[in-house]
């Protein structure tokens, strides 16, 4: 089937791969940080995503060969380590982004028509 036919909306996945490669772009590596900063931003919208999500999006962003994980020492403590995530492949990061842009334009012009339709 091609790309966009027989789909809705987007799916939560790739919505939260695109937040998530936006925050290791904004150098906010950490994946509990990326999971407070998107409860916090969403709420106000009714969505929450919950911890599972988003880390099989990191965990599935690692598996494309986009982001890479690593281990280093927290600052301030001696021995605490933490995993932080980086780009393997910034290349295939813009072209997962820029084929997520299609899925939210097409989206977008769904609910648009919906609401000018209906409301």
């Amino acid at each position: 089937m091609p790309r966009g036919e027989g789909k809705f909306l987007i799916k939560q996945r790739a919505f939260l791969k695109l937040y998530m490669i936006r925050f290791v772009e904004e150098h906010k590596m950490y994946g509990m940080q990326a999971m407070d900063e998107l409860k916090t931003s969403f709420k106000s919208l009714g969505y929450e995503p919950n911890h599972s999500e988003i880390y099989r999006s990191l965990h599935d962003l690692i598996d494309d060969g986009i982001l890479m994980r690593t281990k280093k020492v927290q600052e301030g403590a001696k021995y605490k380590e933490i995993v932080v995530y980086q780009f393997a492949d910034y290349e295939k990061a813009k072209l997962y982004k820029k084929q997520v842009k299609t899925d939210l334009d097409r989206s977008m012009s769904l609910l648009r028509k919906a609401l000018e339709d209906v409301y």
